[in-house]
């Protein structure tokens, strides 16, 4: 539906009405603007989002449990709907319950045993709610994991997999293309758009394994360091100020700090000595 209303042209020489009529969309959702969280559903975010970075394994029961600990009168139902909002889900094993027709897209998880000894061999690509003081936002990140430097980024307001994708073809076209994209099961990579596309690049794919806490681990701990280190301490007032000081820190990340796990070095030294 998003992707439809984001073909209307207000220019065009064809009206709204008939435009919308041609893509089978109402009218009214071109001027509908969705009510935003309230401050206390948003401080209830900013709280499980910190919560989820320590107890990933810990689901909607122990997190109603919390929160009822720490004054928050709310349901199990209330729980579970502002963690699909973030985009957080329990890391542990469960039953299969992927949607029809999207099985299909679901790739091995590759890394597993393999050497990783060189720039642009494997990447990791993921999604992150990130709080703001009123309201909150998604960042996408994809770091190179021999390295650690992180290739590319963008903020969005969605999680649509056009955001991820757009995102994948930036940072190929400013720093090459990579062996192997990982990413989770997300319905942002098990789609149709995502795959043909990597496939088409001659990119191989690979996924988490359902309930693996440290598959994709090297995008994790960085979304970990910019929170703890950026976004909790600074909360942004508005998308713009986010964009700047996510953009600060990840320059910072990628050119400034020493990283205990590539031997005390600069993503950006290591990278771009081999690259």
């Amino acid at each position: 539906m998003n992707q439809r209303l984001k073909l209307v042209d207000n220019q065009d020489t064809v009206s709204i009405r008939k435009q919308c009529e041609l893509l089978s969309v109402h009218k009214s959702s071109l001027y509908y603007a969705p009510k935003g969280e309230s401050q206390e559903n948003l401080k209830i975010m900013r709280i499980m989002d910190e919560h989820y970075l320590s107890h990933p394994s810990e689901g909607v029961i122990n997190v109603q449990d919390l929160l009822f600990a720490m004054g928050f009168l709310v349901n199990h139902k209330r729980v579970r709907r502002l963690l699909r909002l973030m985009g957080l889900m329990a890391i542990y094993p469960k039953r299969n319950l992927s949607k029809p027709g999207l099985k299909k897209y679901i790739q091995p998880y590759l890394l597993k045993g393999l050497t990783i000894n060189r720039p642009n061999q494997v990447w990791q690509i993921d999604i992150s709610y990130i709080p703001m003081k009123n309201g909150f936002l998604y960042l996408t990140a994809i770091i190179d994991v021999y390295s650690r430097y992180v290739v590319g980024w963008g903020i969005s307001n969605t999680l649509d997999a056009d955001v991820s994708l757009s995102i994948l073809k930036q940072a190929i076209e400013d720093h090459g293309q990579p062996g192997i994209v990982n990413s989770d099961q997300g319905s942002q990579f098990t789609c149709e758009q995502w795959t043909d596309y990597l496939k088409g690049k001659g990119i191989r794919i690979s996924m988490d394994g359902k309930g693996r806490a440290v598959d994709n681990i090297f995008i994790e701990r960085f979304f970990r360091s910019l929170k703890y280190d950026y976004v909790y301490l600074h909360p942004a007032n508005d998308g713009l100020e986010l964009y700047q000081g996510v953009k600060e820190y990840i320059q910072y990340y990628n050119h400034t700090r020493h990283h205990q796990g590539i031997g005390r070095k600069i993503p950006a030294s290591l990278y771009k000595s081999v690259a």
